[in-house]
C-alpha cells in the first residue's frame, strides 16, 4: 500500500504538470511577437527605411506592413510555405498578424492536415462556429469563417481558408489590443461620416449662394 501510494503521488503530479510542460505562447509567431514596435519589426524583416503604411491618425494611429518572405534569404529556409506575411499596427504596437500560405506549397492538403500541422505548434485547438473579419486588409474584406482556433485570455489564433485568394491563411492577434484598434476603426469611420456631412452640407451652401448670385445677377439684365 505505501509503495502504490509513493507511486501514485509522482503519476499524479506528472499529470498536473502536463498542461503546463505543453503550454505555448499563443503571442508569437516564429520571429515575431504582439506587441512588439514597428521599428523592431522592421529591422527583423529587413524593411529599412519603414515601409508601413499609414491606415488612419485619428483617434489613433493604424499602420500596416506586408513582407513576402519567398523574397528574402533571411526566411526561406523557415517561410518556404508562406506566401504574405501582414501586419497590422495599434499605436506603434502589433495587434494583429495575417499569414497566407502559398497555394502550391498547401496544394492537396485538407483543413484537417493543416490543423494537425499547426497543432504542433500552438496545442489543441477548438472548433468554433464563427467569421472572423478583416476591416484594413484590402485582399480580405469579407469575413471568413473559422475552421480552428486556439487562444488564451490574452491571444487568440485563427484558421481560415481564404475565398478571395484560394489559400489557407493563420490570423492571430492580442485581444486587448485588436478590441482597442477595432474601436478606433469604427470611431475614425464615424468621424469621416460626420465630415462628409459638414462637407455636403457647405457644398450645398455654396452651390444655393451661387445659385443665389446668379439670380439677383440676371433680374438686372434679363427680359425686358
Amino acid at each position: 500500500m505505501t509503495m502504490m501510494r509513493s507511486v501514485g503521488i509522482p503519476l499524479l503530479m506528472i499529470l498536473l504538470s502536463a498542461p503546463i510542460v505543453r503550454a505555448q505562447d499563443l503571442s508569437k509567431y516564429r520571429d515575431f511577437s504582439l506587441g512588439m514596435s514597428l521599428p523592431e519589426l522592421s529591422s527583423q524583416v529587413d524593411l529599412r527605411p519603414l515601409q508601413a503604411k499609414l491606415i488612419q491618425k485619428h483617434p489613433a494611429v493604424i499602420q500596416e506592413l506586408t513582407c513576402w518572405p519567398k523574397g528574402s534569404s533571411d526566411y526561406s529556409r523557415q517561410t518556404d510555405s508562406v506566401w504574405q506575411i501582414f501586419f497590422s499596427f495599434y499605436n506603434g504596437e502589433l495587434f494583429r498578424i495575417l499569414v497566407t500560405y502559398d497555394q502550391d506549397a498547401t496544394h492537396g492538403l485538407t483543413a484537417e492536415d493543416m490543423v494537425q500541422a499547426i497543432s504542433t505548434k500552438y496545442g489543441t485547438p477548438t472548433r468554433p462556429v464563427g467569421e472572423i473579419s478583416f476591416p484594413t486588409n484590402e485582399l480580405y474584406r469579407s469575413t471568413e469563417k473559422v475552421i480552428a482556433r486556439w487562444e488564451d485570455s490574452q491571444y487568440s489564433i485563427n484558421l481560415v481558408r481564404s475565398r478571395f485568394v484560394n489559400s489557407f491563411a493563420l490570423v492571430m492577434f492580442s485581444k486587448r489590443l485588436d478590441a482597442q484598434a477595432e474601436a478606433a476603426i469604427a470611431k475614425s469611420l464615424k468621424l469621416e461620416g460626420q465630415e462628409d456631412q459638414l462637407k455636403e452640407i457647405d457644398r450645398q451652401k455654396k452651390k444655393a449662394g451661387d445659385l443665389e448670385a446668379a439670380r439677383q445677377k440676371n433680374r438686372k439684365i434679363c427680359c425686358p
